[in-house]
């Protein structure tokens, strides 16, 4: 593999937890990871991350699901919910709802073991570049405030306010796909354009689970959709108008 440098956030190397048990595997990926120049720390279990998430925040966590002392599931929830870093899950487990309930968490990608570590460096790079593209002050002029159906999403902290003003943070990923449709709505859009992903494997749900998401913090009935559709064999399309200030 011919390192390249890693996607910059706020000028320095990117920095990636990884929070393995398997003291193998976790060299593997630190030391693939450190051959594209990123900056990493490794963690052979969560209360270690737990404990230093609030003294250095990264820039993502790769997240073992199997882990001595707290199920990964339960490290996911707690990372995404007091932190904004990007989160991949590594998992050995078999079961597609491990993955899906990961995804439902905040969690934006996963990797199955075993793994291609030039898979796992895409996949990185991909939610690295990502966030990078959403962060506040990386575009200067870009437009802040998208204003459709009542509802109304301020793109710098990704809050979303509704009809009645009731406010929730959505998590990057979510935050990502619904400003794709709020930057291109009434045009169909490939869940490959919403998650940008090029070859995106038919079987990978990430983009379904933050569809669904999405669907229940804004639909009134989201079994029934009226906000985002599905057009069955070509992608989802944003019915709403809107507005940008």
């Amino acid at each position: 593999m011919t390192p390249t440098g890693p996607v910059p956030l706020g000028g320095a190397a990117a920095l990636v937890y990884v929070i393995e048990d398997d003291a193998a595997v976790a060299g593997l990926v630190a030391d693939t990871l450190r051959e594209f120049g990123y900056a990493t720390e490794t963690f052979h279990s969560a209360t270690a991350a737990l404990r230093r998430l609030p003294v250095q925040r990264p820039d993502l966590c790769i997240v073992d699901l199997g882990l001595p002392d707290m199920d990964g599931i339960e490290l996911v929830r707690q990372i995404t919910a007091a932190h904004t870093c990007g989160v991949l899950i590594l998992t050995g487990r078999g079961h597609t709802v491990d993955r899906v309930m990961g995804l439902e968490l905040g969690g934006d990608d996963y990797v199955v073991k075993p793994f291609d570590t030039r898979e796992l460096v895409a996949r990185v790079r991909s939610i690295l570049r990502r966030r990078s593209a959403a962060a506040p002050g990386m575009a200067p002029g870009t437009r802040r405030l998208a204003s459709f159906a009542g509802w109304t999403l301020d793109g710098a902290s990704n809050t979303l306010r509704s009809p009645a003003g009731e406010e929730q943070v959505l998590g990057l990923a979510e935050a990502q796909v619904l400003r794709v449709f709020l930057d291109r709505p009434h045009q169909i859009l490939t869940r490959e354009q919403l998650i940008g992903q090029h070859d995106l494997s038919p079987l990978d749900r990430s983009i379904d689970v933050r569809i669904s998401r999405l669907r229940r913090r804004l639909e009134a009935d989201p079994q029934n959709p009226k906000l985002i559709k599905t057009v069955y064999g070509a992608g989802y399309l944003f019915t709403a108008a809107v507005t940008w200030s």
